[in-house]
């Protein structure tokens, strides 16, 4: 069995978060987070807010709970004939 080990870079700037994410203010002056594993979390306003909302998330998917909280606004789909 092969395993593959993916690498990730680390942005210039970011702090870890609760042993668990990063997060790091972006050339636009957004903040993004990302895993410790590599994974891109969530983009916002303030660090403030990307790092709550990124908890909120992590937490959620670590209950199985996440689902509750996600609708599909619109299926992106086009009926019909063009």
């Amino acid at each position: 069995m092969e395993t593959t080990t993916e690498t990730f870079t680390v942005p210039e700037g970011a702090c870890l978060v609760d042993e668990v994410f990063y997060v790091w203010e972006t050339r636009m002056g957004l903040w993004t987070t990302m895993t410790k594993e590599g994974r891109k979390m969530l983009t916002g306003m303030t660090r403030d807010a990307v790092v709550t909302m990124t908890r909120w998330h992590l937490k959620c998917e670590q209950e199985g709970t996440l689902e509750q909280y996600t609708r599909v606004v619109n299926s992106g789909v086009v009926g019909g004939k063009l």
